[in-house]
């Protein structure tokens, strides 16, 4: 049994995420048939809390429980008493009320998702809060792996770009070095976090040494709010020296795969061919953000207080 709330891949042990991996191999399945809906958590109501943009993570976690025949609600901050001036977690206490089985959150401030976790008794998944951490996201690039490679462990893994401000790196780190990947993180000094080799990776500011030999490239966005200051000096700059195309990635393994979270700067931190072509797998990191996302929440609110159902996931029967 994973926790009650998914906040972060530090939290997860081993032996959580290969059950969340071998889960949500089964919820591909799902979406490979013609009907792609099964009843396994219908009569339960999921809410999408999302207080910062997103297409990818919102969509998917919609369509994640839509597939498993819960009822979804997505909370418009725009058009809420948040405008009154009720808090966060005020809010989150109002929807809870309505019997909710879990909250799905996203926010630009790291913590929030504990801080709602820790007022709710529905599980709480965080899908992302400020330069912390975006758990389902590092779950996805595992299951990515995993499929092209047949295994994450004795693989390395190199994570290219601003890693200072990415709460997509930090769970990446977490997330790959408990299924025994070796990791490595470069980008420009500025946009590499003091101390970064505590979190037991290899730092380089040069890419060439950082993507050598590597199994897996995996550019991060720049984010265009730092590109000011004493971040980057201009993006021509760090797409010369940190931007994957084919040329620099001959420097890694020959069967090497390139990933990215997205969205993607075309031209910056990818070529144009590598976004949209093979050794790219970008849209395959999507499809699979589905099938892992539809894994946490039949993991998470699928559950009853008093123990794991174990739903079936062809009737939605208890077994």
């Amino acid at each position: 049994m994973i926790g009650r709330d998914l906040l972060g891949t530090e939290d997860l042990d081993r032996a959580d995420i290969e059950r969340i991996l071998e889960t949500a191999e089964h919820m591909r399945e799902i979406g490979r048939r013609t009907i792609k809906k099964v009843p396994t958590l219908r009569g339960r109501t999921i809410v999408n809390l999302f207080f910062e943009s997103s297409t990818r993570t919102k969509s998917s976690f919609e369509i994640a429980g839509k597939r498993l025949s819960a009822d979804v609600i997505n909370f418009a901050a725009a058009s809420s008493s948040l405008k009154k001036a009720e808090s966060i977690l005020d809010t989150a206490r109002n929807l809870e009320a309505m019997d909710l089985d879990a909250v799905v959150v996203r926010h630009a401030v790291a913590g929030v998702p504990k801080q709602i976790a820790d007022v709710l008794s529905a599980p709480v998944i965080n899908a992302g809060d400020g330069a912390h951490e975006h758990p389902t996201q590092a779950l996805l690039d595992l299951l990515t792996v995993r499929r092209e490679k047949g295994r994450i462990d004795g693989l390395t893994i190199a994570i290219i770009g601003d890693i200072l401000h990415s709460r997509v790196a930090r769970s990446n780190i977490y997330a790959f070095r408990k299924m025994g990947a070796e990791v490595r993180v470069a980008g420009p000094p500025q946009m590499l976090p003091a101390a970064i080799e505590t979190l037991g990776v290899k730092a380089f500011t040069s890419l060439r040494e950082a993507i050598d030999g590597v199994d897996v490239v995996m550019a991060l966005r720049i984010q265009n709010e730092r590109l000011s200051g004493t971040y980057l000096p201009s993006v021509r700059e760090y797409s010369a020296t940190y931007g994957i195309d084919r040329e620099k990635l001959k420097f890694a393994k020959d069967d090497a795969i390139v990933m990215h979270p997205g969205p993607v700067n075309r031209g910056v931190e990818l070529s144009h061919d590598l976004t949209d072509h093979r050794p790219g797998v970008i849209l395959d990191q999507v499809r699979n953000g589905v099938a892992i996302r539809m894994a946490v929440l039949y993991l998470l609110s699928g559950r009853r207080q008093e123990g794991d159902p174990r739903l079936d996931l062809e009737s939605g029967e208890e077994k």
